[in-house]
């Protein structure tokens, strides 16, 4: 019997979706194919320990698992549910006939609980725009995903809660974001205050010009006399930002993995702080280009402010790298 489930891969702060069509049938063997990396490989015995501790078990036939399009690379954990589901439906342990309306993604855990997963907001912004009906992610990614609209976002536990779902059965309800009632709640809540510093007024009169004008400043000054605690307090007199720029920055977050179980949008401006031996490479990015919104700093300081900690020519050359890559 042949099953098709879909899933979704990363590229860089975008989602592409991936069908995983699974097919049991006489004989023995299981294969995978599809371009899987060393993680997704390994999902065969995941998913048989996971589905085993609900009473499921991975059939002793010839299981075939592709995962299309097939010349694109899977990489990561995050489709272990995705495959054990198509397996389920596949060998007749539970119902087929919707699973062709949702994107289920999650990383399984060998007690059949479900771990988060790295990029649910884009991989929900792809499920709408691709009309499908629901996304079935783990529990800590839910409020993270159901900032998007006109979508059905799941968060489940563990696998029993998944399979009761696509059965008709269970109590798993979706979960519900009032996006702009949760961006205009957090939109002024910094960690760290302007206001808190005492004295200091021409360095903060300096900072307050350049906040207004947008410029980058350059603190230089002895190790403990502040330069570190002001520029952690600039954000706060940043302009906040607007709807679109907080999506966008929620989006970066959520495919570096980010995001907090808690959060649902980043709606003050991040403050990035690399330490000052960082490398050029380490700062504006490098190879391949799916990992890029994963590896740079500066993608990361999206609608943000970025702390170097270093001399003026050192930064200097970090901005000539940035300048080089982007061209």
């Amino acid at each position: 019997m042949l099953v098709k489930t879909y899933g979704s891969a990363i590229f860089g702060v975008n989602a592409m979706m991936v069908t995983v069509e699974v097919s049991v049938d006489p004989g023995i063997n299981f294969t995978m194919v599809g371009l899987p990396d060393n993680a997704v490989k390994e999902s065969q015995q995941r998913i048989a320990t996971a589905v085993s501790q609900y009473g499921f078990n991975i059939p002793g036939k010839r299981i075939v698992v592709n995962m299309a399009p097939a010349d694109i690379r899977k990489e990561g954990s995050s489709y272990d549910l995705t495959i054990a589901i198509g397996i389920l439906g596949a060998s007749g342990q539970m119902r087929a006939d919707d699973l062709d309306k949702y994107v289920i993604m999650g990383e399984l855990s060998l007690d059949g609980g479900l771990r988060p997963i790295k990029g649910a907001l884009p991989i929900a912004i792809e499920a709408r725009r691709q009309h499908y009906k629901g996304l079935i992610v783990p529990a800590d990614n839910a409020r993270e995903a159901a900032i998007v609209n006109n979508l059905e976002v799941y968060g489940a536990h563990n696998l029993k809660e998944v399979v009761d779902l696509l059965n008709g059965e269970g109590d798993l309800l979706p979960t519900v974001v009032d996006t702009r009632g949760e961006f205009a709640s957090h939109l002024n809540q910094y960690e760290f205050d302007f206001a808190d510093v005492k004295g200091q007024e021409g360095v903060k009169r300096a900072l307050e010009v350049a906040a207004a004008g947008g410029h980058n400043v350059i603190l230089i000054g002895p190790p403990g006399a502040g330069k570190s605690m002001l520029a952690k307090r600039l954000p706060s007199i940043l302009p906040p930002l607007s709807l679109e720029e907080s999506l966008e920055t929620t989006q970066i977050h959520s495919v570096a993995g980010k995001m907090r179980k808690e959060d649902s949008l980043i709606a003050v401006r991040p403050f990035r702080a690399p330490h000052h031996t960082v490398s050029d490479v380490a700062l504006v990015g490098g190879g391949a280009n799916r990992s890029r919104a994963r590896s740079r700093w500066l993608t990361m300081a999206c609608s943000s402010l970025t702390s170097c900690r270093s001399s003026a020519v050192r930064c200097s050359k970090s901005c000539d790298s940035l300048w080089k890559n982007a061209a």
